[in-house]
């Protein structure tokens, strides 16, 4: 009898272990998830670059303040001013006592003194140097002010539809927000558009003039394959981070925003990208976002769709559906609706064509207020001030072609370059003319044409090239095009 009551005892007090156990375990859970919850500031993202699906999402599209990830969009104007020769590395940029006066984290620099470009670069990658985003801002705009509203303007252009600028460094502005989903688009941007220059965000360390910079991305050394981006930090904020993985053809961009700490921030950031990089693809399907829009097509955002993070995608079976997937928002339905000649409908990377527009010359002259505006029909806000213009406006140019020397049909060519798509069909033959007056010999037998294509109201007038009989001529023409700094490509007829 006593060996049956303390067998009861024991199984009594196994039991109650059990229950101890079972609810510490809910504890943790609940822990855990008011944790979540109790963080207000937390937004992370999780998208494939290399097909535009999304693995992860959480508070994406919630407003969030960028703190330093605003000079990655810094970086982004200073890369487009390299490449179009607005300035070049060894560039001297005068730093003014605004600049000087910016607080940390800074470098020091002293009001009448000189910065170069690189120095700027690597001031922002390794330091994230207030002041010399202020020196970049102002050699480049003029003035600060002036400088964020181009920003502004270009986060529009490259599908950033819920981020606004008011300054060069991310320093405390209320005004000044954005998305996680937005800086998911620009760290892709920055890689998609200046692969020549996106390396400077792999930097370790830099020496500034004897000084040693380290960089504030510490994600660069725990998860192999990171090549940037940056780092951010203000009150408001919490601890932001943009990192970058290329590894095995594979190609991740994450975001975290409104860690509590650096350190947990990153380990959150390493965390998301063990779990989410083995579900990345290793098939790259082409270039995610466009550089700029034309008339009032508007570049496509990011998807805000994607699979539950656990679940396995539906891989669609053929590029063009692919991209269609990866760009399926509401601007890009519009664009893939535009038909092609002979009512085929244009699907993924057609549809991403049509949006190409003419790659200006390089301008010196002062800034002069835009002559249209970002279309409202997708509620896209607007700056307060006129966005200033130089590269980005549309150009009046005159040509020695004219509309009058357009073919009236289609030319008979096995391969056809196009580089842009215009509301009016004089000024898709007036950019032609420009560009085979400036390109010269690669297109001294090319056969200027325009073709009409129409989204409900509005018509579109493709700007193209025919007269080559190989893809090689066309794609020949078409580098010496983007020499000159024109978008195009090159397309069977």
């Amino acid at each position: 009898m006593r060996n049956q009551f303390d067998g009861l005892k024991t199984a009594a007090r196994k039991l109650t272990r059990m229950f101890v156990l079972a609810a510490m375990g809910a504890g943790l859970s609940l822990t855990h998830a008011a944790g979540a919850d109790a963080n207000p500031k937390y937004a992370g993202f999780v998208i494939d670059a290399n097909n535009g699906q999304v693995l992860y999402s959480e508070n994406a599209d919630a407003p969030r303040y960028p703190a330093s990830l605003t000079k990655m969009m810094t970086l982004y104007m200073t890369f487009d001013a390299l490449k179009n020769r607005r300035a070049s590395l060894g560039s001297q940029m005068p730093v003014s006592a605004y600049a000087a006066g910016r607080p940390p984290s800074k470098l020091g620099l002293k009001t009448g003194s000189t910065l170069t470009v690189e120095e700027g670069i690597y001031a922002l990658v390794t330091k994230s140097a207030n002041d010399a985003a202020v020196v970049l801002a102002e050699f480049l705009a003029g003035s600060e002010s002036t400088f964020a509203e181009q920003m502004t303007a270009k986060a529009r252009r490259i599908g950033m539809r819920a981020t606004t600028f008011r300054n060069a460094n991310g320093l405390p502005d209320n005004a000044q927000r954005t998305t996680a989903r937005d800086m998911a688009t620009l760290g892709i941007a920055l890689r998609e558009h200046f692969p020549e220059y996106y390396k400077y965000f792999s930097t370790r360390s830099y020496s500034f003039r004897g000084r040693r910079l380290g960089n504030h991305n510490r994600v660069l050394g725990r998860f192999q394959g990171t090549d940037g981006i940056k780092t951010g930090y203000i009150n408001a904020s919490g601890f932001n981070l943009v990192s970058s993985v290329a590894r095995d053809g594979k190609s991740l961009v994450a975001v975290v925003m409104g860690g509590r700490s650096g350190r947990s921030r990153d380990d959150h950031m390493v965390e998301l990208l063990n779990r989410y990089f083995p579900k990345a693809s290793a098939r790259d399907t082409g270039p995610l976002v466009a550089s700029r829009a034309v008339g009032n097509v508007v570049v496509a955002e990011l998807p805000k769709r994607g699979p539950v993070p656990d679940s396995r995608p539906v891989i669609p079976t053929s590029i063009d559906e692919r991209v269609a997937l990866a760009y399926g928002s509401e601007p890009a339905a519009a664009i893939a609706r535009l038909p092609e000649p002979r009512s085929r409908p244009l699907l993924g990377r057609d549809a991403l064509r049509a949006a190409l527009v003419q790659e200006r010359p390089v301008r010196r002259t002062p800034f002069p207020e835009s002559s249209h505006s970002i279309p409202a029909a997708f509620g896209i806000p607007f700056p307060p001030a006129a966005i200033p213009g130089g590269k980005d406006l549309d150009p009046r140019t005159t040509g020695s072609v004219t509309a009058s020397a357009a073919p009236a049909s289609t030319p008979a060519s096995p391969w056809v370059v196009q580089i842009a798509a215009t509301p009016g069909a004089d000024q898709a033959m007036a950019m032609l003319g420009e560009a085979k007056n400036k390109v010269g010999g690669p297109l001294s037998s090319a056969v200027p044409f325009t073709e009409t294509v129409k989204s409900g109201s509005q018509t579109l007038h493709r700007a193209r090239f025919a007269g080559f009989a190989t893809k090689d001529q066309a794609r020949s023409a078409c580098e010496a095009l983007k020499r000159n700094a024109y978008n195009c490509y090159a397309v069977a007829n």
